[in-house]
């Protein structure tokens, strides 16, 4: 493989964002679905992976934005759902209940954070919950990615993906992956944390390419693209980040879309 076929590789993105509702929207100017699907299609990406800014953001409105992308995945190709839960929230679990053995939703989307709890006081409660369906978990980082290996350790069957890889040139990151007892920490670039001067390479290096996803988390995708492009690393490594990882990962998911 050779750079020109890593850049005629159809990427998928495992890590969006869009704004439903403009009056939210005053950072991103207008980042709809049409916006970035646009911009997608610039960086040669096939499908998108999103949860909605107001789900994230927004705890009161979880299960709206849940059943807005739920019904809207079901009608765009390219679009692909990350179903997110509140551990406070019941009708949460139920959404992704039903969601999860749909092809267009890949996984459980959690943000501490933003909906401020802690995995100290409901960790237990959504990863039993998403062991029971083997599921995906995209999450946003309480602290150093590090501090879910107790959680990873305890639940073998769920794959936890931590977001935005690469700040502290990612030895966090790299420490997660390589430390899990099953395996089943990976990692994504979304974000503005892989702009850190040679991030990538030093986490390809410390610990190879296969638990690494491409995503932008809504920021320009042809920098994020390019960021993979031009990495100082193997373009078969390059393929396995944009493309091939994301494919053996969500395999089930994309199986249960073509019936």
């Amino acid at each position: 493989m050779d750079l020109n076929d890593v850049r005629n590789l159809k990427a998928i993105d495992a890590h969006n964002h869009i704004f439903h509702f403009p009056k939210y929207d005053n950072e991103m100017q207008l980042n709809d679905l049409e916006t970035s699907w646009k911009v997608a299609c610039a960086a040669n990406t096939d499908k998108i992976f999103i949860s909605t800014m107001e789900g994230v953001c927004h705890t009161e409105m979880v299960e709206s934005e849940n059943d807005y992308l739920w019904n809207l995945s079901q009608e765009v190709d390219y679009l692909y759902q990350w179903v997110v839960i509140d551990p406070r929230n019941e009708n949460s679990f139920l959404q992704a209940k039903r969601m999860l053995n749909n092809g267009k939703c890949v996984g459980i989307k959690l943000h501490p954070r933003e909906h401020n709890y802690t995995l100290a006081e409901f960790g237990d409660k959504i990863f039993s919950f998403a062991s029971d369906f083997g599921a995906v978990v995209q999450i946003h980082p309480e602290d150093s990615a590090t501090w879910i290996l107790p959680h990873a350790d305890k639940y073998p069957d769920v794959t936890f993906l931590v977001a935005h890889m690469c700040s502290w040139l990612g030895r966090a990151y790299a420490d997660a992956i390589e430390q899990a007892k099953h395996g089943n920490v990976w990692a994504d670039t979304s974000g503005s944390a892989s702009y850190c001067n040679v991030g990538v390479e030093y986490i390809v290096n410390r610990v190879g390419s296969d638990k690494i996803l491409y995503g932008t988390d809504g920021y320009s995708s042809g920098f994020q693209r390019g960021r993979i492009e031009y990495a100082q690393i193997s373009n078969e490594d390059k393929a396995n980040i944009l493309r091939f990882n994301a494919e053996r990962l969500f395999a089930k998911t994309f199986e249960r879309e073509k019936k």
